[in-house]
């Protein structure tokens, strides 16, 4: 898979070798000739251009990329690279970086962003996770399809404890991804048994989620 980031300060670059040690490949973007330092992601593409104007992105072919990752630290730049890349080039997934809070509401669809992610919503959510046992935690918004990851962590005594996956009905618009057990990642099937401290993941509309708790944790 072809992914072009734009912004290639810490962030992008963190990301960068992520992506190419999981085998894709990937072309790092940025107007500042400084933020090039080409021997820290040496198997990457490079190219010095603006994220935000047309000739730049035509000259990173970006309608032949799979995915664009706007991880600037500028929300603007983010914004205006997300939206060409959508409405221009049609980029099939686009993920922006919310650098500042108060701008979250502006990272959705009509500004072309599949996938917004803001770090301080993300290390709250980790903390929620942390610490919340029974309750229904967001993970993650996925914008175009208005549903989220979310999460439960199974109490002792919950009503889910002891029956198996097919025993226990979803809500409509809610799907379970994985259960973690003990630090492992378990592949859910039919037959697998919930165990109280289970963490179970699921996808979910917000419609879904309030449905969650009453389907594995009442007693």
């Amino acid at each position: 898979m072809k992914v072009a980031i734009i912004g290639a300060g810490n962030v992008g670059r963190a990301i960068a070798r992520e992506l190419i040690g999981n085998g894709h490949h990937i072309l790092l973007i940025d107007r500042d000739p400084k933020a090039l330092k080409m021997d820290s992601v040496p198997t990457a593409e490079w190219l010095l251009a603006d994220g935000c104007e047309i000739t730049s992105l035509d000259n990173a072919k970006l309608d032949q990329c799979q995915v664009l990752i706007a991880a600037t630290g500028d929300d603007k730049v983010n914004l205006v690279a997300s939206l060409l890349a959508k409405t221009e080039y049609g980029v099939p997934r686009v993920v922006a970086r919310v650098n500042h809070p108060k701008n979250e509401w502006l990272f959705d669809s009509s500004w072309g962003v599949d996938v917004a992610v803001s770090t301080p919503r993300i290390i709250a959510a980790i903390v929620e996770e942390a610490v919340s046992v029974g309750d229904v935690v967001r993970l993650f918004s996925l914008r175009r399809g208005e549903a989220s990851l979310v999460e439960i962590t199974l109490p002792d005594g919950a009503s889910a404890c002891g029956k198996t996956v097919e025993e226990v009905a979803l809500p409509e618009n809610a799907s379970l991804a994985a259960i973690v057990r003990d630090g492992r990642v378990i592949t859910p099937h039919a037959h697998d048994v919930y165990s109280a401290g289970d963490e179970l993941l699921f996808v979910a509309t917000a419609e879904a989620e309030d449905q969650l708790k009453a389907c594995f944790i009442q007693v």
